[in-house]
């Protein structure tokens, strides 16, 4: 009896791990140019994302509030391994304008069933600040 008891809470334990959805968001620096990209990293499709951050941020020569875009505010649908990115700013002017170095991200998030996830993602994007590219 023990058996088929220990078989099933492993058969639930990897059915639930496995399919937790969850979120991401990275500040991607690709040849002298930072990104923002939210991720769907898990294997169920994610719904009504949101996020906030604790500063703003500015991109396009300080001429664009990013995190105000209607990105940030809500994504009803992200399926499973999918990506959207968003071109913030070129290194050397992220830098040379105010904009923070130290973000956090606060995700909420729906899962299929409905049930509201939350995420806290710190960013200290002071390690790009010297990383040499070349510019073709």
């Amino acid at each position: 009896m023990r058996k088929p008891i220990r078989k099933l809470c492993g058969y639930l334990r990897k059915l639930f791990c496995t399919s937790i959805p969850d979120i991401i968001i990275d500040f991607i620096f690709e040849k002298g140019l930072f990104y923002i990209s939210i991720k769907n990293i898990g294997k169920k499709p994610v719904y009504r994302i949101s996020i906030k951050f604790n500063n703003k941020i500015f991109g396009v020569e300080r001429l664009k509030e990013i995190s105000s875009l209607p990105l940030f505010q809500n994504i009803e649908y992200l399926p499973p391994s999918r990506e959207i990115a968003t071109f913030l700013e070129t290194n050397a002017s992220y830098f040379n304008s105010k904009n923070p170095v130290e973000i956090t991200s606060n995700i909420v998030f729906f899962d299929c069933y409905g049930i509201k996830h939350h995420r806290v993602i710190k960013h200290n994007l002071e390690i790009y600040r010297d990383i040499g590219f070349i510019q073709c």
